[in-house]
């Protein structure tokens, strides 16, 4: 373990924390095998290329060759590899979560709490993410704060996606089909040019058509030929080059281009198959859903450019890299009914409902960064440099409400324009004290600015009948209909206050109206000044049966009230300091213990405001301190060389942000002042406390065996958060819910026991070389929402049961099983795969609230055949 001027010990380890190359590994680009015992592993946990055992704390790689082989083809599956990692997609947002500790707000209203980057640059907004898992050369997963060298939203760690780079002198690439079951079928390749003898070229490209294992199960009438959600068309390709004109100069470009396209990610309300059934949510087909109304639909298009210029000045180097992404998301929910349930009468859905959400997204971001650092042969290896963030954001949000029993009803919230700015400078360094002590030590202080402007609010509708009778109903998002969005002509809302302008503005947030809507001509005339009173239409569709236009209103209503979305403006200004201090020592040269103490941040963000609510604007940033303790060994095992880790760890999650539910409209004109309406709000309300272990085996054993096990400890604990408790939200009551202590509850997406472990033999067959493997990943349960799954308590008193009440949030304990199996002819080679081949249903994420138990689930059971030559 000994590093600096004293004695470097190259050791050669075979595997990573997460089983990076196995022995019988095929090298992506020249096809040999390595079939040594002593492969170096290298990653840049530390911002610096070092060999994986020589690294304190817990860092999880895997190579390109090792993700294929292990059935791993998108970003999600790769928490079945890595114990305390989870990766779920809410409507196109990826949320990385990692060691209980992460966000599932990145909206524009928040941050990621675990950084993704890609080839070591930030990625801010993570949509998308999925369409850069291909021509790999690892993925390296770094568990705890990297606060002092990731610094921005490193809370909880770092998923770094390292792209396979150029090679100078070297003309080579791959070329790879498959197809597998639910009619999915790929091709992924890359080809490496040498221009000269410092100059070089890699082109790659991937294609993937698959679904997810989602069943329309609607019996009605057009809603039975709907495309189920989780279907993906996806094309990406990639241009990287190299330069290195001299040892001491080297130039990168890497560009990027993708496009994902299908029906979308949503996820389906288990509501009232609960209720209905009485079934565990784990006892029902989560994935046979009852779709209507609009086709789900989503198309997502991104790129970008990343630069790098290292120069080598002798005893230092400086390092500058610029990158610019862009991000254009546009998702229509499949639309549903819940979902199929023992005894539910499907005839009796109501099919001609066309209620949904559609979302919008554009980011478009610049990351800047300058770094100095010491060379590896110093006895003081220092690095210290300036980071720059910048992003504009167009987002927008429509959940529109049809088949009302009366009124209307419809939230928007758009804001064209949101901003954020961040700086950072850092220091960092590990000093050699003797030739086996060596301290580390690292200070990041992070300035953030924010700003955000919109609508944000209701779109309200009553339309009275004859003698002001309540109310005809209003149909909007029927077939064909397109919201604005971010194409609206206006968000300047301050100064509408007539019920022309209201009018006026809710037609405008819709760019193509549905076949069978009704708003545009019930409001058309108030709009364009015709007729005060609208135009009365008393359709069978709408019609409710008490009411009826009125005979003497001109053909209009007897009333028109409007409601539209506030203004929403709001900016924020946080810093914070983020450090670390270490120490590590070598008992031998393969023997090494170190400890550490490091803290992390999350990005503060916005609340949505309402016109004289109590809400707070902003919420501030959260703060993790932690303690960590461990130990990297390698020895001799069979005349093999083995690896045994060991980390324990002590998290202290302060200023944490919970959802609570607040009044947005206080009525003071009574005693006491009533609340006539509640909206979530983050809060820095809790505080939590982590503490854990982790450890990792890898063995190579005769027979050409190959064993790695990693396993994972993890008591997570909330130690303070009061929050009103939203699945008791009483409307009768304006929205009021009662308050529920969150203390002693676990944090969601927390198992306590992570198990993977792997076996894999290769060897030789005919004229080539077999190889398999098997990946075993054991989950234990974990809970689903902040509430775990408490009874509740309404404000009448009376108590029921989660399951009673329709909230079970608890997702029990799971193994996965994927296979591989290879044979490798020179540099040809077949392989087979099957993930999740026990066809386990997992929830993933869950939204919970009033009558809502929203789940987003796990890839279904794939498997299929792969062919791919090197050359």
């Amino acid at each position: 373990m000994k590093r600096g001027i004293f004695a470097r010990s190259a050791l050669l380890v075979l595997l990573s924390n997460a089983a990076t190359i196995p022995a019988f590994a095929q090298d992506s680009a020249t096809g040999e095998t390595a079939t040594g015992d002593r492969d170096e592993i290298i990653v840049t946990a530390n911002r610096r290329e070092e060999n994986l055992q020589d690294v304190s704390g817990v860092v999880q790689a895997l190579g390109a060759d090792q993700l294929r082989q292990d059935g791993i083809v998108e970003l999600r599956q790769l928490q079945v590899a890595v114990p305390g990692l989870s990766i779920s997609n809410q409507e196109g947002n990826i949320e990385i979560f990692i060691r209980g500790v992460g966000s599932a707000n990145s909206t524009e209203l928040g941050d990621p709490g675990a950084a993704p980057h890609l080839n070591g640059t930030y990625i801010p907004r993570p949509r998308g993410l999925g369409l850069m898992f291909y021509d790999l050369e690892r993925v390296e997963v770094n568990k705890g704060p990297q606060g002092t060298l990731y610094g921005r939203n490193a809370l909880a760690g770092t998923l770094n996606i390292i792209t396979a780079k150029p090679r100078l002198g070297e003309f080579s690439g791959y070329a790879q089909a498959e197809f597998g079951n639910r009619s999915s079928y790929g091709a992924e390749g890359a080809i490496n040019i040498p221009l000269g003898e410092t100059f070089a070229v890699r082109a790659a490209g991937y294609y993937i058509n698959r679904d997810y294992g989602f069943k329309n199960v609607s019996t009605g009438t057009p809603a039975s030929g709907l495309k189920p959600a989780g279907l993906e068309e996806n094309y990406a390709g990639r241009l990287s080059l190299l330069w290195e004109p001299s040892d001491r100069l080297s130039i990168s470009v890497v560009g990027d281009y993708g496009k994902e396209t299908g029906t979308g990610y949503p996820g389906a309300n288990i509501f009232s198959a609960v209720m209905g059934s009485g079934l565990r949510p784990d006892q029902l087909d989560l994935k046979h859903v009852v779709y209507r109304g609009l086709q789900g639909d989503m198309e997502n298009e991104l790129w970008g450019v990343q630069g790098k210029i290292n120069y080598d000045f002798g005893s230092f180097s400086a390092e500058a890299t610029g990158s610019y992404r862009s991000v254009d998301f546009y998702q229509v929910n499949a639309s549903s009914d819940g979902i199929d349930f023992p005894g539910r009468d499907l005839a009796a859905v109501q099919y001609d409902n066309f209620s949904g959400n559609f979302w919008q997204t554009r980011s478009k971001s610049q990351v800047y960064e300058v770094r100095l650092f010491a060379n590896d042969d110093q006895r003081f290896r220092w690095s210290t440099g300036g980071f720059y963030f910048k992003e504009d954001q167009a987002v927008g949000y429509l959940a529109l409400a049809d088949r009302g029993y009366c009124c209307y009803s419809g939230t928007e919230f758009t804001m064209p324009d949101v901003n954020g700015k961040s700086f950072a400078f850092y220091a960092d360094g590990t000093f050699d004290v003797t030739d086996r002590l060596r301290i580390l030590g690292g200070i990041r202080y992070t300035e953030e600015k924010k700003s955000r402007y919109g609508i944000g609010g209701n779109w309200a509708l009553t339309l009275g009948g004859e003698d002001f009778a309540c109310c005809f109903a209003t149909r909007i998002g029927t077939e064909g209909f397109r919201p604005a969005l971010l194409d609206r002509p206006n968000f300047d809302v301050s100064n509408i206050t007539t019920p022309q302008g209201m009018a006026q503005f809710l037609i405008e947030g819709i760019r193509t109206p549905g076949l069978r809507d009704t708003l545009i001509d019930q409001i058309g005339s108030i709009a364009n000044g015709t007729n005060p009173n609208g135009t009365c239409i008393d359709r069978p569709d709408i019609d409710n049966g008490f009411v009826n236009c009125p005979a003497n209103a001109n053909g209009g209503f007897s009333y028109a009230n409007f409601t539209i979305p506030g203004q929403q403006i709001g900016s924020s200004k946080f810093d914070f300091v983020d450090w670390r201090a270490g120490i590590e020592y070598d008992l031998t040269d393969d023997n090494m213990l170190y400890a550490k103490v490091s803290t992390g941040h999350k990005s503060g963000g916005f609340n949505d405001s309402f016109n004289g609510s109590p809400i707070p604007e902003t919420f501030s940033p959260e703060k993790l301190l932690v303690y960590e303790i461990g130990t990297r060994n390698s020895f001799d095992f069979f005349g093999r060389r083995g690896v045994f880790n060991l980390t324990g760890f002590y998290y202290d999650y302060s200023n944490q942000v919970f959802q609570d539910l607040t009044c947005i409209n206080l009525d003071n004109t009574q005693t006491p002042p009533v609340c006539n309406g509640y909206s979530l709000v983050n809060r820095n309300i809790g505080a939590s406390r982590i503490y854990g272990a982790e450890a990792e085996l890898r063995l190579k054993l005769p027979g050409n065996f190959g064993l790695d096990v990693n396993a994972a400890y993890l008591n997570t604990k909330i130690t303070r958060g009061t929050v009103a408790d939203a699945r008791a939200q009483d409307f009768g009551a304006g929205g009021n819910s009662p308050l529920v202590s969150l203390v002693g509850n676990r944090l969601p997406l927390a198992s306590k026991m992570n198990i993977t472990a792997r076996l894999s033999q290769w060897f030789d067959a005919g004229p080539g070389r077999l190889d398999w493997q098997a990946l075993l990943s054991y989950r234990s349960s974990y809970f689903l929402s902040q509430f775990n799954e408490d009874d509740i308590v309404f404000l009448s008193g009376a108590r029921q049961t989660a399951m009673q009440a329709g909230f079970p949030d608890r997702q029990k304990g799971y193994a996965t099983l994927n296979l591989g199996i290879g044979y490798t002819i020179d540099n040809f080679r077949l392989e087979a795969w099957a993930s999740n081949f026990l066809n386990e249903e997992i929830s993933q994420k869950a939204l919970v609230g009033s009558s809502l138990n929203i789940r987003f689930l796990n890839d279904a059971r794939s498997y299929g055949l792969r062919a791919r030559i090197t050359f």
